[in-house]
C-alpha cells in the first residue's frame, strides 16, 4: 500500500514537471527577452496572461518597446494595465507607439491615460501623434465632394470661385468627442463665403487674397474641434458669372411681366366697361321702341274716347311731316 502512494506521488510529479517543462519552454523566450530589456514581466505574469487569454507577446513586446525608449517610468503603465487595454479591446502596440512618438516630440502632452482613451475611443492615437508633429493639408472644399470650388458673391454682384488649404494640427486634449475634418471643411467654407460677401467689390479680394485669410482665422473656427488650425492659404481664385446683373435683368423682367399684366387688366375693364355701356344702349333703344309702340295705342283710345278728333290727328301729323322735313333738311347743312 506504502509502495503505490509513493508511485503515484512519483507520477504525479513527473506530470507536473513535464507539464512546468512544456508551460517554461512556451515561455522561455519571452521571458529572456524581458530580463535581457528590463521589461520587468515576471515568469508568472506571462503564465497568468495564458490563463486570461491575452497574447502574451503583444504585451512582452510592446512593454519592450516601452522601456527601450525610456518610458519605464511613465506614470500608470505597468503590464496589468497593458494587459487591461489589450483586454478591453485596445491596440496596444499602436498605443505605445504613439506614446513614444510623442516622447520623442518633447512638444506633445500625452500620457499612458489619455492615450487610452483615445485608442478606446476608436481614434488612431498614433496618427493623432503624427499630425501633431506633421501638420496635416485639408482641401476646401473637399476634392471627394460634387464642388470643385467655394462660390461667393461680392457686394457688387460678381462671383468668385475659390479653392483653399486647411493646415491643421491634432488636438490630443479635444480628439474625443471633437468634431472631425468635415466640421473644419464646413466651417472654413462658411467663413470664406462670409468674407468675400462683406468685400464691396472682387477687385478688392483678388488684390489681398491674405484677407479672406485673416478674416477666418480670426473667427477661431477650430472651437471644439480635434484640430487646430495652423494657417489657411488661398490656393486658387477666380473671378465667376456676374450674378448682380442676372439678378438685375431677371428682376427687370419680372416687373415688366407685371406691367404688361396690369396693363392687360385695365385694357380688359375697359372693354368690360365699352360693352357695358352698349348695352346699356341697346336697352334704352329697346324702352323706346317700347314706348313708340304705345302710342298707337293711346291714339285709338284717344279716338273711341273722343278726346281726340280727326282734326286733331291732321293736325299732329302735319307738325310730324314739317319735323322730318326740317330734319332732312338740316342734314346735309351739318354735313357741309
Amino acid at each position: 500500500m506504502g509502495s503505490a502512494v509513493v508511485i503515484f506521488g512519483i507520477i504525479v510529479c513527473i506530470v507536473l514537471g513535464l507539464i512546468f517543462l512544456v508551460v517554461f519552454a512556451r515561455f522561455f523566450g519571452l521571458w529572456i527577452q524581458s530580463v535581457l530589456t528590463g521589461a520587468e514581466v515576471t515568469f508568472w505574469d506571462l503564465v497568468r496572461m495564458y490563463l486570461r487569454k491575452v497574447r502574451a507577446g503583444t504585451i512582452v513586446r510592446a512593454k519592450i518597446m516601452a522601456v527601450q525608449a525610456g518610458l519605464q517610468d511613465e506614470p500608470g503603465m505597468t503590464t496589468s494595465a497593458l494587459e487591461a487595454h489589450f483586454l478591453a479591446g485596445g491596440d496596444v502596440p499602436r498605443m505605445v507607439q504613439a506614446l513614444i512618438a510623442a516622447h520623442k516630440a518633447k512638444t506633445i502632452d500625452l500620457n499612458f491615460r489619455l492615450a487610452t482613451a483615445i485608442d478606446l475611443a476608436g481614434r488612431n492615437v498614433l496618427e493623432a501623434v503624427q499630425t501633431s508633429v506633421y501638420p496635416k493639408v485639408i482641401d476646401c472644399p473637399d476634392k471627394k465632394g460634387s464642388r470643385p470650388t467655394l462660390d461667393a458673391v461680392a457686394k457688387n454682384g460678381i462671383q468668385l470661385k475659390v479653392r483653399a488649404r486647411v493646415t491643421v494640427r491634432a488636438n490630443l486634449q479635444q480628439l474625443i468627442g471633437g468634431a472631425t475634418e468635415e466640421t473644419i471643411i464646413a466651417r472654413v467654407g462658411e467663413g470664406i463665403v462670409s468674407a468675400i460677401g462683406s468685400a464691396d467689390t472682387h477687385k478688392d479680394v483678388l488684390e489681398n487674397p491674405d484677407r479672406i485669410s485673416k478674416t477666418v482665422l480670426s473667427r477661431r473656427l477650430d472651437s471644439q474641434t480635434a484640430f487646430e488650425i495652423v494657417s489657411i492659404d488661398i490656393a486658387d481664385i477666380d473671378v465667376g458669372d456676374n450674378i448682380g446683373a442676372r439678378l438685375q435683368a431677371d428682376q427687370a423682367e419680372a416687373d415688366m411681366r407685371v406691367a404688361r399684366a396690369r396693363a392687360e387688366g385695365r385694357r380688359a375693364m375697359a372693354a368690360a366697361s365699352e360693352q357695358e355701356e352698349i348695352a346699356g344702349i341697346e336697352e334704352s333703344r329697346a324702352q323706346l321702341v317700347n314706348a313708340e309702340a304705345e302710342v298707337p295705342k293711346a291714339m285709338a283710345d284717344s279716338f273711341r274716347s273722343g278726346k281726340l278728333g280727326i282734326l286733331d290727328y291732321y293736325k299732329l301729323r302735319n307738325v310730324q311731316a314739317d319735323t322730318e322735313m326740317r330734319s332732312a333738311i338740316a342734314k346735309p347743312l351739318a354735313a357741309n
